[in-house]
């Protein structure tokens, strides 16, 4: 109870300071937040639900779990041979220094700015690069002893691969994972600004353009809770994936 309390009580708050404030405003840009919530059901009914959120959820999963394999998959790779990775560094940490949303408009030349096609690259290739470089990290970080363990166990290469380096490498996998749902999200967004009709980030752009600004508002609070439900089942996952690393440090911390 006092987990929950605590962690309602910021929210419950912002949202008193929100109501009080947007009321006295008087601001056309900044409706009263009553006035947000009143137009907020019949804003997103089921057609708009099934229209807009749910294919740019769908865009969103698709291009993270793209990024999610070949980031773990290359990021192994470049971990665990020094010549690939002495090749292969200078090129990541060029692409790590670009800004996703640069890549954006050069996608939309080559994959089309209609489709889902250049919205999924999108995504993907800004989700890619936190797993990768976490994961190449990560692979680099496994104690050589427990190696060298594996070795004298004569644990062959899958089990190796499996039960020591990507298990010792999983706490910087899941944390570059997590780096990129938030920045999967914002592509989510940003790329159907450019040549789309649907989406959820087209719905917003549109309501703006139209000077419908409580409905844009209950676009932005959708996005914001699209993010919380996100990052609660990312954590649910997370907790049962890395149950055993939990387990570990709070045995370490009583030790």
């Amino acid at each position: 109870m006092r987990r929950v309390l605590l962690a309602v009580a910021l929210p419950a708050v912002l949202i008193a300071v929100w109501w009080v404030v947007s009321a006295l405003a008087g601001s056309f840009f900044w409706p009263p937040l009553s006035t947000v919530l009143a137009v907020f059901p019949e804003t997103w009914n089921a057609d708009r639900i099934v229209g807009d959120v749910l294919p740019s959820l769908a865009r969103l999963a698709i291009g993270y779990l793209i990024a999610l394999v070949g980031g773990v998959v290359l990021g192994v790779a470049i971990g665990s041979f020094r010549t690939l990775r002495a090749m292969a560094e200078p090129v990541l940490e060029f692409f790590r220094a670009l800004p996703p949303p640069v890549l954006i408009p050069v996608i939309a030349l080559f994959a089309g700015y209609t489709g889902w096609t250049s919205k999924i690259v999108t995504i993907a290739l800004g989700c890619l690069w936190p797993i990768l470089l976490n994961t190449v990290d990560g692979v680099r970080s496994v104690d050589e002893v427990l190696r060298d363990t594996a070795r004298s166990y004569r644990l062959g290469p899958v089990d190796r691969f499996l039960h020591v380096v990507l298990r010792g490498a999983s706490p910087r996998i899941v944390t570059g994972a997590r780096q990129a749902l938030s920045i999967g999200v914002i592509l989510m967004v940003i790329s159907e600004l450019f040549g789309a009709n649907r989406g959820l980030g087209a719905t917003i752009v549109q309501f703006q353009r139209g000077f419908e600004v409580p409905e844009m508002w209950t676009g932005i609070i959708l996005l914001g809770l699209l993010g919380v439900v996100l990052s609660v089942l990312f954590r649910l996952v997370e907790n049962w994936t890395l149950a055993w690393y939990h387990g570990q440090r709070q045995a370490e911390r009583k030790g």
